[in-house]
C-alpha cells in the first residue's frame, strides 16, 4: 500500500531572465524561467551574508501566457507549484536531467503601471482552471 505523498513547493524570489514561452507540437503554451531565491543569514563570527538558490520553472496554459506577457528579469513573484523530474538524450548521445518547479499559480508582488495592472485583472478572471499544468509534452 503505498504510503502518503505531498509535493508542494512555495518559493518567492526574482526571475533571471525574461520568460521564454514556446508551443507544443500540440499548440499548448508552456513559458520557463528562472527564480533566483535568497536566504540572508548571520555566520557564527557575526558576518552577514546572502544565499542564493536558483530554480527553474515551467508555466504550462493560459497562466504562462500571462507570465510571458507581464513578466520580466527581475520581477518579484510567489509561485506555487510542484517538483518535477525530467531527463532526456541530447543528439550528441548524452544524458541531462534538471529538476524544475511547475508552476499552478503565481502572484506578481510588485506593481507595475497602472494601465498593466487592469490589464493582468482582467486577464486573471478569464483563467479557466481547466488542469492545463498537468500537460506534459
Amino acid at each position: 500500500m503505498p504510503g502518503p505523498n505531498l509535493n508542494k513547493v512555495f518559493l518567492i524570489g526574482r526571475l533571471t531572465r525574461d520568460p521564454e514561452m514556446r508551443y507544443t507540437p500540440q499548440g499548448t503554451p508552456v513559458t520557463s524561467f528562472g527564480l533566483a531565491v535568497n536566504k540572508d543569514f548571520v555566520t557564527k563570527t557575526g558576518e552577514k551574508k546572502e544565499d542564493t538558490c536558483f530554480v527553474n520553472l515551467v508555466i504550462w496554459g493560459k497562466r504562462g501566457e500571462i507570465a510571458a506577457e507581464y513578466l520580466k528579469k527581475g520581477s518579484l513573484i510567489f509561485v506555487e507549484g510542484r517538483l518535477t523530474f525530467r531527463s532526456w538524450e541530447t543528439q550528441e548521445n548524452e544524458k541531462r536531467s534538471t529538476l524544475e518547479v511547475h508552476v499552478d499559480n503565481f502572484q506578481f508582488l510588485e506593481r507595475g503601471t497602472q494601465s498593466n495592472q487592469d490589464n493582468l485583472n482582467k486577464s486573471e478572471k478569464n483563467i479557466p482552471d481547466t488542469g492545463e499544468n498537468n500537460v506534459q509534452e
